[in-house]
């Protein structure tokens, strides 16, 4: 099977690292302290499958220890699937990376809570869902105003009094078994 994006953003580690990547330029040895679990030769291998696939750049080297340290910057545009990379990944494909994905924010959450200075109830700390009842446009909307704030943001670079927190954002279609999706009062759906 020859490689997708899917196949490189959706491994775990590798997601990791693109997370880790979206908040600035950084070396190996950057990686390495944020990524502390993670083997060198592991990260090294990882690191590599995203510079070769494109989705990282080394924008910087320099000699350290008779070695050559880089400094890599994501490629924001290679850095994220589009519909035609989700329309090739099997419903197992999927799940796989959204484990990965949900994976990362445990993996977060619990380098929080392991600062000795960590305080979920002063800290801008926060996790909730909220179910709504959206047509497909509203849906769309709803997206698209999101996107628009966030970029906004993500614009901001690191700066004296700025922290780095993360945002992250799930979209998933409410399916409950034997449960009617339809609004309390509506009509059943027909086919024919």
């Amino acid at each position: 099977m020859a490689t997708r994006d899917a196949d490189i953003l959706l491994h775990p580690v590798r997601l990791r690292i693109v997370l880790e990547a979206s908040a600035g330029e950084l070396t190996a040895g950057d990686l390495a302290h944020r990524l502390p679990d993670v083997p060198q030769a592991t990260l090294y291998r990882h690191l590599a499958t995203l510079a070769d696939a494109g989705v990282l750049e080394v924008v910087a080297e320099r000699r350290v220890r008779g070695g050559v340290e880089r400094t890599f910057r994501l490629v924001t545009e290679k850095a994220r699937l589009g519909p035609a990379d989700a329309a090739s990944l099997t419903p197992d494909e999927h799940l796989a990376g959204f484990v990965a994905f949900v994976g990362t924010l445990v993996s977060a959450f619990a380098r929080y809570l392991r600062q000795p200075d960590a305080d979920p109830s002063a800290d801008p700390v926060g996790y909730r869902q909220v179910a709504l009842w959206l047509t497909g446009e509203e849906t769309q909307h709803l997206l698209n105003d999101l996107r628009e704030v966030l970029q906004r943001y993500a614009a901001h670079e690191a700066a004296p009094g700025r922290h780095r927190v993360r945002l992250s954002t799930t979209v998933i279609p409410d399916a409950v078994a034997g449960e009617d999706q339809r609004p309390p009062g509506s009509s059943p759906r027909t086919t024919g």
